[in-house]
Formats: structure tokens, C-alpha cells, sequence
């Protein structure tokens, strides 16, 4: 079973690096700019660019020249095709990271006061009590490693997991989404808690109600129990140094889950129980591990589900483009949409028994239920023997599963020389192949196999009969075959 999953994803690997773009000529990403056609949404990328400037102009780590390095590799690679078809959706994400970063650098007397009461009083108007107060009154080793690994390792390992999956199995266009939801809600997330800052609730177990201010540095929270389980300083070290410390509300941790949970169970449906359960543990974790109120997990998770349903394009909202293999053409799996294949290839749909379209034909089993909904196209070579007049040449070689029942129309010839007079199964005038079903359900009570007089007859019937009769019911060379007489 491993086995056969590593194959999978080694052999999806080679075919996603085959379809990537490998040139490395600028020229031709300058080429693609010029044929591009503008919109109103490229505008976005001037708010891009003047975010870029803003927190570059105030960042002092590293100095001046060095921050420089930042815009130019960035440019550097937008200009390679190989990496601007990576860089260029994840613009949003750099946008969030470099904002993430530099907002420690934003002068004191521009800063908004961090609010220490907002948020637990919010929560027990809201939810009657302070519920994440309840959540973290019981810590044990085993309920820390349960919290731990998703808030401590999923939260950051899970993006890139789930980009690379989209990327290997996915149409392209999913991890463009992916990309760019996962990096304007990070964004969003950001300058709310920048604007609107908040203390967590470890600064409450630490420090109480009192007022906060900008030089308290921030707390791993239930993290420092992991720390000293493993002997390590990696979480102390890190939420230590946070640049952004009162940013409590909204939680990109359940905003993180909650969107990898709806992104997971879109293009992947048969994982949907298992990516649902891990951002309910998640959710638990943010408030055990003393980093968030409930409001704040509220919060996050409606950002997310936001950002999700507003960023996710036409094509992938249904099941069966999100499900779709690499390389699809999403365009035309939408001017299709859901209709069936007797929609769009204007057939007439089978018909059970009472007589209703589109059911499977009832009373003849399971198999003939199949069987009557596998109805194989047409091919081009069925017509390749056949005149402009609609006539088969003597000698023409018909497979009996490509015969089709045909009828006269009322009053035409015997020889039928008008194509447009043949009506094929009663149907509009197309040649329907043969269904299987007609083989399995066995003969009638001629014998026939599709019940007409030209059909083909069982040699266990009482009525068969060999060489066939033509139509006055005698043998076809007019004397009584041998043959006929074994089994008559």
C-alpha cells in the first residue's frame, strides 16, 4: 500500500515538473506581459507595490542597502518564466510576510493602545463565561502533545502540503486559489490585528487586567510545556521575539485550519471527516495552549470561510472541476457544466420502466441497468463505408453491436433512399450503438433477441431458423435447408 502511494506521488511528480514552464529567458515573460489584457483586478498589484514601499521605507532590519536585496530577487524571479509561475500567486503572501515582519518597526506614537479587557468581555457576554479560562484549569503531558501538534507543527506545515497535493493532482488553477485565499487572508488577519490590537489570554494569567504596552515581550503560552518536555528553548525563543504580539483577534491559527479544511474537502471530498477533525482539534488547542479567546477562534474561522467562498473562481465551485486531473481545461468543463451525456450529444435518454427519461431501465438487473447507461459513442469509422445518399455498399461488414433497430417512417420506400426518412430506435434520427442490455435480457417470446422480425434468434428457440427467412418466409435460395430440418 506505501508502496503503491509513493509510486503515485513519484510518477505525479515527473508529470507536474513536465508541465511546468522550464525557460529561463526574462524575454519571454516580458513577451507574455505585452500580449497580456489588462482588467480592473490587476489593480491589485498596485496595492502590492505601495505596501511593498511603505514597509521596506520603515524597516531597519537589515539596513540600508541590504533591504534592497528584497525587491531586487523578487524581481529577478517574476522575470524568470520558471519561477514567476511560483512567485506571482504567492504575491499576496509576501505581501502578508513582509507586513508581518515589519510592523515592529512602526514608531510608538502611531501605535494604537492594545486592548487587555475587550476580548474576555466579549466572550462572557457572548458565550456566558470565559470558556477558554475553562479549557486551560486541567493541563496534563498528554492533552499538551494532542494540542501540539497541530497548533505547534500543522499550522505550519500544512500550507505547503496542501499546495503541493493541489499542485500534483489538481488543475492548475487550484493552487493559484490557493495561494492567493490562504495569502489575502493572512494579509487581512494582519492589519486588523495591527489596527486593532489585542492582548492573548497568557498575557491575562501573567500580568492580569492591567494595561499592556509595546515593550512587553510576547509568551509561548502552553508552548513553554512542550519546551521543557523536549529540552528546547524553540518556542520560547521564537513567540519571544514576535514582532506582532497583540495580535489575538482574529486567530490565523483557526483561520488557517479552518480554510485548509474547506480547501482539503473541496478538491479532495473522500478527506473531508479526517481535515474537518483536525481543525476541531485545533480549535480546542488555540484556547488550551492560552494564545486565544473562543471569540478570537470565531473570528478567524469566519475570515476564513470569507475568504474562501469570495477568492474560489466559477470553474472550480463544482465538485467535478475541483475533482479534476491535472491539466484540464476548466473552459470547457464549464460550457458543459452538469448536463448529461445525452445533453450534449442530443440523445435521448433511456427510459425505465414507466416510461420516465433519464432512469436506469427497471426490471432487467443490476447489469442491464449498467449496461443501458454505458452507451458507447458512435465512431466516425460506422460511417466510413457509407454513400452521400445514406445507402451501404454490398459486401460492407457490420459488427452486430454497432447494429442499430431500425424503423420506416410511415409511407416511405422500401429501399429508403432519403436518410432523413430512417428513424433510428424511434429516436431524432441518430444512430444509437447496440446496448448490451438487449444481449442480456434474452429473447422474447419469438426468440428475438430486440424482439423484431430481424432480429437475432436463439438456436434453443423453437423458431429458429438457418439460413434466415426473407420476407415471404421461405429461404432465402427457395428450398428447405437441411439444416432447418435438425433443428425444426
Amino acid at each position: 500500500m506505501l508502496r503503491r502511494t509513493a509510486l503515485t506521488v513519484i510518477n505525479a511528480f515527473i508529470a507536474a515538473v513536465g508541465r511546468l514552464d522550464k525557460s529561463l529567458s526574462p524575454s519571454d515573460t516580458l513577451a507574455k506581459l505585452r500580449k497580456h489584457k489588462w482588467n480592473a483586478s490587476d489593480s491589485v498589484y498596485i496595492f502590492h507595490f505601495l505596501s511593498a514601499s511603505f514597509w521596506l521605507t520603515i524597516m531597519t532590519v537589515p539596513p540600508f542597502p541590504y533591504k534592497l536585496l528584497i525587491p531586487i530577487l523578487y524581481t529577478i524571479a517574476m522575470l524568470i518564466p520558471l519561477t514567476s509561475q511560483f512567485f506571482l500567486p504567492a504575491t499576496p503572501v509576501f505581501s502578508w510576510l513582509i507586513m508581518f515582519y515589519s510592523n515592529g518597526f512602526i514608531p510608538l506614537q502611531y501605535r494604537p493602545n492594545p486592548s487587555v479587557s475587550l476580548l474576555p468581555t466579549l466572550e462572557t457576554v457572548l458565550y456566558g463565561a470565559n470558556i477558554s479560562d475553562l479549557l486551560t484549569r486541567f493541563t496534563h503531558p498528554i492533552l499538551d502533545i494532542i494540542a501540539w501538534i497541530p497548533y505547534g507543527v500543522g499550522h505550519y506545515a500544512l500550507p505547503f502540503v496542501v499546495a503541493a497535493f493541489l499542485w500534483l493532482f489538481r488543475p492548475k488553477e487550484a493552487l493559484r486559489f490557493w495561494s492567493t485565499a490562504f495569502g489575502y487572508m493572512f494579509l487581512i488577519g494582519v492589519i486588523v490585528q495591527i489596527l486593532f490590537p489585542c492582548a492573548a489570554p497568557w498575557y491575562e494569567l501573567i500580568y492580569g487586567l492591567t494595561p499592556a504596552n509595546y515593550g512587553v515581550k510576547g509568551s509561548p503560552g502552553g508552548l513553554i510545556r512542550i519546551d521543557s518536555l523536549f529540552h528546547a528553548h524553540g518556542y520560547t525563543s521564537a513567540f519571544g521575539n514576535s514582532p506582532l504580539v497583540f495580535g489575538a483577534f482574529p486567530s490565523l491559527h483557526s483561520g488557517a485550519a479552518t480554510l485548509e479544511a474547506l480547501a482539503v474537502a473541496h478538491f479532495f471530498p473522500q478527506t473531508k471527516v479526517w481535515v474537518w477533525a483536525y481543525a476541531g482539534v485545533l480549535y480546542w488547542a488555540t484556547m488550551y495552549m492560552t494564545h486565544h479567546y473562543l471569540i478570537d477562534v470565531v473570528g478567524g474561522a469566519c475570515l476564513a470561510t470569507m475568504c474562501f467562498y469570495f477568492f474560489i473562481p466559477d470553474e472550480l465551485k463544482s465538485t467535478v472541476a475541483a475533482t479534476s486531473p491535472p491539466g484540464t481545461n476548466l473552459g470547457l468543463l464549464a460550457s458543459t457544466g452538469t448536463r448529461s451525456k445525452y445533453d450534449i450529444y442530443d440523445l435521448e435518454a433511456p427510459r425505465n420502466g414507466n416510461g420516465r427519461a433519464g432512469a436506469a431501465v427497471g426490471g432487467r438487473g443490476i447489469m442491464a441497468e449498467a449496461a443501458a447507461e454505458f452507451d458507447l459513442a458512435e465512431s466516425e469509422d460506422d460511417f466510413a463505408s457509407e454513400t452521400g445518399d445514406g445507402e451501404r455498399h454490398p459486401g460492407d461488414e457490420e459488427d452486430i453491436t454497432y447494429r442499430p433497430t431500425m424503423q420506416k417512417a410511415a409511407g416511405s420506400k422500401p429501399n429508403g433512399k432519403n436518410k432523413s426518412e430512417i428513424v433510428a430506435g424511434g429516436a431524432n434520427g441518430h444512430r444509437h450503438t447496440a446496448s448490451i442490455a438487449r444481449l442480456i435480457r434474452g429473447p422474447d417470446a419469438r426468440g428475438s433477441i430486440d424482439g423484431g422480425d430481424e432480429g437475432w434468434r436463439s438456436p434453443m428457440s423453437a423458431g429458429f431458423v438457418f439460413p434466415p427467412r426473407n420476407g415471404r418466409g421461405k429461404e432465402a435460395d427457395g428450398k428447405r435447408s437441411p439444416i432447418r430440418e435438425t433443428f425444426v
